[in-house]
């Protein structure tokens, strides 16, 4: 695409597809999906792009996607009508249209007939580690981002497999070990975090120990009955600072983390330096469970700090 006669966005959006699709296409073969939010039909397709590129990926081939209502400029420039629209791109130039291969069979026929045809060099011109990282930089890059969508399950698989092909990714392990303990396998997730942690560079990653803090709380885990009685003795004891931090632990395990916050924050506005500050602690632990750059971590912190500082 040229860059001539582009307003600042547009400039900006092709600097972007040139770096994440052209520049890699030179020496790859790059399954190019345009893809939204809300479209059904998208997120039913994305597994089975993201797990052909996965086992493609020695050959050569790497996927990029491109949200159609984040690059509506890249998306008129392909003239993108509806979605998914998938194409092969290759040094630059689409070399062929596989929107219609939704399945796993159907889409490797097709990349197995493209890469007997097209001179695809993987990890060529010197590039095999840096090419390497960037691919696996991708797909951590995609598992975080369906991991926060809420979809720990798919999540986990996309883990799992940067993991087969890179062992001893510590961001990709601890990637897996929150997305099990968020699909709700937690002794897995314990058996996962035994094995990483028996590799001490790994174990010594700050990645690694957010992802055994998420374990540990999740371990906090009880049915729904016990869950109600907890809040309910917790409400009727507003004061019972014991009470307050078994249900907010407990709300926190089951995925009502408000209902933990609020809970914890209201500790903390109480009495701050009960217990040694126990209910700040836990929810620094909390943040760093699920990630300190989460939305929802950050607005918590913003209260938190309202809080102390206020």
């Amino acid at each position: 695409m040229a860059s001539m006669g582009l307003n600042l966005d547009e400039q900006k959006a092709v600097d972007r597809f040139r770096q994440n699709v052209v520049d890699p296409s030179m020496t790859n073969l790059v399954i190019l999906d345009f893809w939204a939010e809300w479209c059904g039909p998208c997120k039913a397709l994305a597994p089975v792009l993201e797990k052909v590129a996965a086992e493609y990926a020695d050959k050569g081939v790497i996927l990029a996607k491109v949200d159609v209502d984040e690059e509506k400029f890249i998306a008129a420039q392909f003239q993108v009508k509806s979605i998914p629209t998938v194409y092969a791109m290759f040094q630059g130039q689409p070399v062929a249209d596989l929107t219609n291969a939704r399945s796993e069979s159907q889409l490797k026929q097709m990349l197995d007939q493209l890469l007997s045809q097209l001179p695809v060099q993987p990890g060529a011109a010197g590039e095999s580690g840096a090419q390497a990282e960037q691919d696996v930089a991708q797909f951590i890059t995609m598992g975080e981002e369906v991991l926060a969508g809420g979809d720990a399950e798919r999540a986990a698989g996309i883990f799992a497999q940067v993991i087969d092909m890179a062992p001893d990714n510590a961001a990709a392990q601890a990637g897996l070990l929150r997305a099990l303990t968020q699909a709700g396998h937690v002794e897995q997730a314990k058996a996962a975090l035994e094995a990483v942690q028996q590799n001490p560079e790994l174990a010594a990653d700050p990645a690694i120990a957010a992802a055994a803090s998420a374990i540990e709380l999740a371990d906090n885990q009880v049915d729904d009955s016990e869950l109600s009685g907890l809040r309910s003795e917790a409400q009727a004891n507003p004061e019972d600072m014991d009470k307050q931090l078994a249900f907010a632990e407990a709300a926190f395990a089951a995925g009502e983390r408000d209902d933990a916050a609020d809970t914890l924050l209201a500790m903390v506005e109480h009495d701050r330096e009960w217990n040694d500050s126990a209910a700040r602690t836990k929810l620094l632990q909390i943040f760093e469970a699920v990630g300190l750059e989460d939305e929802w971590v950050v607005s918590t912190r913003r209260r938190l700090s309202k809080i102390l500082f206020g």
